[in-house]
């Protein structure tokens, strides 16, 4: 059959070996238009799924698993399914792991050839959590860590001209077993975890695909993609890529930035106290691979 083609999949790739992912040629509500449900926009920090679909394309053939360990509304699965793939994901919090049936079961509508399945539990536990029938089995993971306090979200603005924002939080910021709500570091140990959890699941030389980006914390550059590039060597893993997706639509001559109303009020505010940044284009892709045997 022939492989599935996603309209913004396209890539390119440098003499440097930097592979970049032409993932946002489209809007991001074009591209779940028809496969995700309205509720689903909701999400503070939505993956792209053109870049679910390119990873899925690339590094799986039909018929192979492909596993989400922190699959919010269920992208990935959504994906890989449309592509013809087996899809497993788990989620934390209990609103959006119902969200994520939702669009596994609206594929599922449009009859997609397998099923997906979504478990509920927290993926530091994910040797516990899933059926031992699963390990060894995915030929991808495709995931991305919580962004704490640099999630989005929506707004809207009142008579009074302020601005109101929701729907920015992940769930119950109380919720200490949360990884948006540890702490930096905590976080990369409790990723850590995962990461070494999920070899479990994968095929030997299977991959894994991160999908993550710098944030700024009090005016200060946070080098995520770096840290969990070492969360990852820490938990036995290979790396192999590291890729850019983008999240500008690129012409022959510029990319046009597609910034949330956060990402241009906080450059806005950034560059009135002199610091000259920009909105952000890309997003990090580093891919791992599980060693050939354990």
């Amino acid at each position: 059959m022939p492989e599935p083609q996603h309209p913004d999949t396209t890539c390119s790739t440098s003499s440097s070996g930097v592979s970049v992912w032409a993932t946002a040629q489209s809007a991001p509500a074009s591209q779940r238009q028809h496969r995700y449900t309205p509720e689903s926009t909701s999400h503070p920090a939505k993956m792209l799924p053109a870049v679910a679909a390119h990873a899925i394309a690339h590094y799986t053939q039909p018929g192979d698993l492909v596993i989400d360990p922190m699959c919010g509304i269920g992208t990935t699965l959504v994906e890989a399914l449309h592509a013809g793939r087996r899809a497993l994901g788990v989620e934390y919090e209990p609103h959006w792991v119902q969200v994520a049936r939702d669009n596994v079961a609206l594929a599922a509508d449009d009859g997609v050839p397998h099923l997906g399945e979504v478990y509920s539990g927290d993926a530091r536990q994910l040797r516990t959590l899933l059926p031992v029938e699963y390990a060894g089995q995915a030929a991808l993971a495709v995931t991305s860590p919580p962004y704490g306090p640099s999630v989005h979200g929506q707004v809207i603005t009142k008579p009074n001209k302020t601005v109101q924002k929701f729907h920015h939080r992940y769930g119950n910021t109380l919720d200490r077993g949360n990884l948006a709500n540890i702490g930096h570091h905590r976080l990369l140990a409790g990723f850590t975890r995962i990461l070494t959890a999920l070899r479990a699941f994968l095929k030997p030389g299977g991959h894994i695909a991160i999908t993550l980006r710098p944030w700024r914390e009090h005016s200060e550059l946070i080098d995520l993609p770096t840290q969990i590039l070492t969360c990852g060597q820490q938990a036995g893993l290979i790396p192999t890529e590291r890729c850019v997706a983008l999240l500008a639509r690129a012409t022959d001559t510029e990319l046009i930035a597609r910034g949330s109303f956060f990402q241009r009020d906080f450059i806005r505010k950034q560059r009135d106290t002199g610091l000259p940044l920009h909105l952000i284009a890309h997003e990090d892709v580093i891919i791992f691979r599980t060693p050939n045997q354990d």
